[in-house]
């Protein structure tokens, strides 16, 4: 399929050019800059500089394409008025035509629960509260839609693991500070694997419905962090959140577990080592 892929040179988007370029496929890679489209250009994609806030801009290029994955987010607060405008084009040019498109959603948007699927109720925290209206109005467009959502993604030395924990700050002594008292359980997936299910759910996925890209490992935060560092420490809720910020705390101190039992009923099956095996071998 020649498919229209946004957010390429992020660090999800990279792996999914990756994986659908390994597949076979032909990616147009829709970039915000010169720079980010040579990068697209090397991983393979054939790359356009343009504005994905121009919707009649983006519903001509989603006209020349046969699928579309959507990966980019906005880094100043605006992904709600960016996926409100992706979702008006992809609805204008491929409702009806039964074109396949992925939109891209997060773990977080079912709260905490010990046994998530895609059917337990959404009960998202303020950071993410935004997505399910959106998501539902595109599952119900007449779009073939499916929307993707990643558990907490790790890998190639990326991911909120990496970035938050392992070179988190730490105490006088030199423990690693945890996330709260590190008791919460985080579902975790490789970005590598989760770029396979992207591929697979492209081809196959089930229309008009979400799909938990979780790999069913749910360590807790405190193990998480004994992987990176050995010796850590425990913080209140009120310190996490004035050191994160209250939105993206929050999301990291829900206690959440999944299996992306639906995902696997795809063929999809996660190979990578775990998010506690790869830090512990850093």
């Amino acid at each position: 399929m020649n498919v229209l892929l946004t957010g390429s040179t992020g660090y999800v988007g990279s792996a999914v050019l990756e994986a659908l370029v390994a597949h076979g496929h032909d990616v147009l890679a829709l970039t915000r800059s010169d720079a980010s489209a040579e990068q697209a250009r090397a991983g393979g994609a054939t790359a356009v500089v343009g504005d994905l806030g121009d919707t009649a801009w983006l519903t001509a290029r989603l006209g020349e394409v046969d699928a579309a994955i959507h990966l980019a987010a906005a880094d100043d607060g605006t992904s709600a008025q960016l996926d409100d405008g992706v979702i008006d084009a992809v609805v204008a040019a491929f409702s009806g035509t039964g074109k396949p498109y992925l939109h891209t959603s997060g773990i977080w948007i079912w709260g905490s629960g010990a046994d998530l699927t895609e059917d337990s109720p959404l009960d998202p925290p303020a950071i993410v509260a935004w997505r399910a209206a959106r998501e539902e109005r595109l599952m119900s467009s007449g779009v073939r839609a499916t929307v993707v959502a990643p558990a907490i993604v790790y890998g190639r030395k990326g991911g909120i693991p990496a970035g938050v924990v392992a070179a988190g700050p730490r105490d006088g002594d030199g423990a690693l500070l945890l996330v709260g008292d590190g008791t919460q359980h985080w579902t975790t997936v490789h970005v590598d694997d989760l770029a396979e299910l992207y591929v697979l759910a492209l081809e196959r996925g089930p229309a008009g419905e979400r799909l938990i890209a979780a790999s069913g490992q749910n360590p807790t935060a405190r193990e998480v962090a004994e992987a990176a560092a050995g010796v850590v420490v425990a913080e209140s809720v009120d310190a996490t959140r004035a050191r994160l910020g209250e939105g993206f705390a929050d999301a990291l101190l829900l206690d959440q577990q999944a299996s992306g039992a639906k995902a696997r009923a795809l063929g999809w099956r996660p190979s990578r080592p775990s998010l506690l095996d790869e830090l512990a071998g850093a």
